[in-house]
């Protein structure tokens, strides 16, 4: 049986924070092994002291220890790239996109609400939250994701958006978040099975505040050509169903899960309603 959701935002995959934990545990004892590595030979097998492999390993631990200013760096680039190459939204410039922002940052309590970015998707359906500094919050939505579709996919970028939002208001983003996770992130399995938690997370907010939003998903999934013909019960059905033993595996190194399993999810949950065809919803909106 599905664990159901509380009313109350933010929500969160319940074995998100377990597997956070976990991970930022993992994470100082990376950094004590590191360390170690540095600055005494207890760790160093005896055969291997005073060789070449010692400087080799002691090389590799410097290595690993620079991805943490190295994530302080990347963020600052980051952020002043989007500002060169994207718009950004504000009350005049794509006013519905604004306020939908600003008003989920007002309802997960996102204070000062992020800035909002538009870029030029180049044919890709993307869109990220990210922070420079330790307080600079902002998302970047493709033009991808409503530009010439039907309504604009009004509820399904506020889906997305939504869905940004919340990895702001969890703390995805945040740098203390990302440097206590730094190391054991990169390890493959368990990095991408916390990220796939947070993205169950954000999920479940997107959705909260955008009911009407599953269209944001078929859209990831059939692509921006054939979402709308997309039968959704059907889709939901599919994610019912999806399991075995190939298609656990072949997710594990993935960083998001499996879409039509991420529609199924929400579905399960309540928060999407019953499932309905993709053009008979529009054509419902169209005409309220």
């Amino acid at each position: 049986m599905a664990d159901q959701p509380s009313g109350k935002l933010p929500l969160r995959h319940p074995a998100e924070i377990p597997m956070f934990i976990f991970m930022v545990v993992l994470n100082f004892v990376i950094l004590g092994v590191l360390i170690d590595f540095l600055a005494s030979v207890a760790l160093i097998p005896p055969a291997l002291r005073g060789t070449n492999w010692e400087a080799t390993i002691r090389a590799v631990a410097a290595a690993i220890i620079l991805v943490a200013p190295a994530i302080m760096v990347v963020r600052q680039v980051q952020r002043a790239s989007i500002r060169g190459t994207a718009v950004q939204l504000s009350r005049t410039q794509f006013p519905d996109l604004y306020a939908s922002a600003d008003g989920f940052a007002a309802a997960l309590r996102v204070t000062p609400a992020p800035a909002l970015f538009l870029g030029n998707g180049n044919g890709a359906l993307n869109a990220f939250a990210a922070q420079s500094g330790w307080t600079s919050n902002y998302v970047v939505l493709s033009n991808e994701l409503f530009a010439n579709l039907r309504n604009n996919n009004r509820e399904g970028t506020r889906f997305i958006l939504g869905h940004e939002i919340a990895h702001i208001r969890l703390h995805h983003v945040a740098l203390w978040y990302n440097l206590v996770l730094c190391y054991s992130q990169l390890i493959p399995i368990l990095g991408p099975t916390l990220s796939r938690l947070r993205e169950y997370s954000c999920d479940r907010n997107g959705a909260a505040l955008e009911s009407k939003g599953e269209l944001g998903l078929v859209l990831l999934t059939a692509g921006r050509y054939a979402a709308d013909d997309v039968h959704v019960s059907e889709l939901v059905d599919q994610g019912r169903h999806l399991g075995g033993f190939w298609v656990e595996i072949a997710q594990l190194p993935r960083s998001h899960p499996w879409t039509v399993r991420r529609v199924w999810r929400l579905h399960q949950l309540g928060l999407f309603g019953a499932p309905a065809g993709v053009g008979q919803a529009h054509h419902s909106q169209e005409v309220a």
